[in-house]
């Protein structure tokens, strides 16, 4: 007798089933790839560089980030040709900076309609300010239950050094979501899943930019006092945010959202925290960005987030506190000064 399969073992089928690749060559793709090589033996991965491609395919390990974790590249097809990546997958996971994602996307010619596209984007398109997920859909065709997210709270180098870290994945379509999460579920990475595709992105947005806040403070020599009751102030306004962005039962608190900001603004992997520590302590933008080897993706979210919020004019002093530093240079304490006086 042929019994019909359950439901709930969808997710496993299509876990061995469907072919997965990466797209980006930094310090979240190369953990990504790690943890994805413990479940998927072959997996595609673009890169723009063919200088970091050839020392990967030789060295077996990346030479620009996460340089310690060694990748085992039998089970890696590494191209710097999108469009070759992207037509031998079935899920595409994009974890390119969000400042880049419209040029690397114009290079592709293969349709994605019936791709299942999943942003690792930790930003809004500046040339847009649409969510990765908003732009795969609206300028590229991908129908919104073939869309994903994978958030936090979940640093790279933390992955490197298989510490304990936490992935939420949020689809409209769970069985895609559970999906997902099978391949990313290691014995140091646990997942979960949601169905807030809008609120995790923007979620992990704004994390960056209370991020920098958190660094700027650090460097003007505030205490943890403070910083605890600006991290606070964060997920309130953060819940502000995205509640007028994208009304839904959600639960601020969960690790998606609360999780993600406090490890995004305390860690010392932190990048924008570093890059706020610099600003607190004098440095100018240029400099500050100059001295990173990795992209503060906080920097352009501060100004998207204000934009997009002079539709909705939520209260988010943090937000302006930090664009006003960034993009007006005004002076860090002056501007901090008065945000004190904001926060409770």
């Amino acid at each position: 007798m042929i019994t019909a399969k359950k439901p709930e073992f969808k997710h496993i089928i299509l876990k061995n089933k469907l072919k997965v690749a990466v797209l980006g060559g930094g310090s979240w793709a190369t953990a990504l790839i790690k943890i994805l090589m413990v479940n998927k033996r072959n997996i595609g991965w673009y890169m723009r560089s063919e200088k970091n491609k050839e020392f990967i395919e030789r060295n077996q390990h990346n030479p620009a980030y996460l340089t310690t974790t060694n990748l085992n590249t039998k089970r890696l097809k590494i191209s710097t040709d999108i469009n070759y990546v992207v037509k031998k997958a079935d899920i595409i996971i994009v974890a390119i900076p969000s400042a880049f994602i419209k040029e690397e996307f114009s290079k592709l010619q293969i349709s994605l309609k019936n791709k299942i596209v999943v942003s690792a984007v930790k930003g809004v398109i500046p040339e847009n300010m649409k969510i990765p997920g908003t732009f795969f859909h609206e300028d590229f065709a991908v129908p919104l239950d073939r869309i994903g997210v994978i958030c936090g709270p979940c640093h790279a180098e933390e992955v490197a050094m298989e510490k304990l870290s936490y992935l939420t994945v949020a689809s409209q379509n769970q069985t895609f979501a559970k999906c997902i999460a099978a391949m990313l579920k290691t014995k140091y990475i646990r997942t979960k899943v949601s169905n807030d595709i809008i609120g995790t992105e923007y979620a992990a947005m704004l994390k960056n930019i209370y991020a920098i806040a958190a660094g700027i403070a650090h460097g003007l020599g505030y205490g943890d006092n403070f910083q605890s009751v600006l991290m606070s102030n964060a997920i309130r306004e953060t819940k502000r945010f995205i509640k007028d962005v994208h009304k839904m039962k959600r639960n601020i608190n969960n690790s998606a959202y609360l999780g993600d900001l406090l490890v995004t603004g305390y860690s010392v992997f932190s990048r924008n925290r570093t890059f706020g520590n610099m600003i607190g302590k004098g440095y100018t933008v240029k400099a500050a960005q100059l001295e990173m080897s990795m992209i503060a993706e906080g920097y352009f979210a501060s100004k998207s987030a204000r934009i997009i919020n002079s539709e909705f004019r939520t209260q988010t002093p943090i937000i302006e506190a930090v664009y006003l530093i960034l993009y007006e240079r005004k002076n860090a304490q002056k501007i901090f000064d008065k945000l004190v006086k904001k926060l409770d």
